[in-house]
């Protein structure tokens, strides 16, 4: 089933319900509709609004999934023992696919997922919400550090500041998981991050109608250097009107890891 030509859903158990949910009940200043001249009160560009997942170019290393995946060839020369970056599928479907189970998909996995985007800002935050399970990130943009003493998430600790015009993200404190959905592509390539990775995002417009979206991955245990792959978003205002499709993975979920109960 498509949605705004976009691919829906397949996770067991995941339900997306019929009706648009409303605006989001946020108590941050919006703009709806896409603008590259819209601005925040303190002069910044105001990303808020509806987009389509982060894409990489045409004619790169593409999954056998809706899911936008990195590109291989990026990848620096790993450390040794960096090896289990590549993980094999063992079978059990708590460790193969943990979101059959409800699990996360973590970041930066789940801002791949191939669902829209809800970006909400004002001058002191920007708040991401994924439709695919309602992942939400909540990112001060006054230039903080980073939180220190808390438990690793499965999303991190993101923490922004802007370089002109260029929004920066830096996330670190994450647990080890799944880095995104290659290995249904290749079972044999099951990418693993470790607790060590750092990201960087930087956010920009390219034109008037799409975002630049630059991810940096840097996993010190893995990889001899960090790498970049550069991403567009494209703007939908027209989905405004129906907003997220809400996401629920435990309604209903009569097939955990695939394996259905009798009703």
């Amino acid at each position: 089933m498509l949605r705004r030509s976009r691919v829906t859903l397949w996770l067991a158990g995941s339900v997306l319900a019929a009706a648009g949910c409303a605006a989001l009940a946020l108590t941050l200043a919006t703009v709806h509709a896409q603008d590259s001249k819209a601005r925040t009160t303190d002069g910044k560009p105001n990303f808020s609004g509806m987009y389509e997942w982060p894409k990489a170019e045409p004619g790169l290393e593409a999954c056998r999934c809706s899911a936008t995946v990195f590109n291989r060839k990026l990848f620096p020369p790993f450390k040794p023992g960096g090896e289990p970056f590549y993980e094999p599928r063992t079978g059990d479907p708590r460790h193969d696919e943990p979101r059959s189970y409800c699990m996360p998909a973590g970041f930066p996995s789940g801002m791949l997922s191939a669902n829209a985007v809800q970006f909400t800002q004002n001058k002191d935050y920007l708040v991401i919400v994924h439709e695919f399970q309602r992942m939400t990130r909540i990112i001060p943009l006054d230039g903080r550090p980073h939180r220190t003493g808390q438990e690793p998430t499965y999303y991190g600790d993101p923490v922004g500041h802007w370089e002109g015009d260029t929004l920066v993200i830096d996330t670190n404190n994450f647990k080890r998981w799944s880095l995104d959905d290659y290995y249904y592509t290749n079972p044999k390539e099951y990418r693993m991050h470790s607790e060590a990775l750092r990201t960087t995002e930087r956010i920009r417009w390219k034109d008037a109608k799409t975002l630049s979206y630059s991810l940096t991955i840097d996993d010190p245990k893995i990889f001899t250097s960090a790498f970049t792959q550069e991403f567009t978003m494209k703007a939908k205002p027209e989905w405004d009107k129906v907003g997220l499709f809400e996401y629920v993975c435990e309604e209903n979920n009569r097939c955990p890891g695939g394996k259905c109960a009798t009703p």
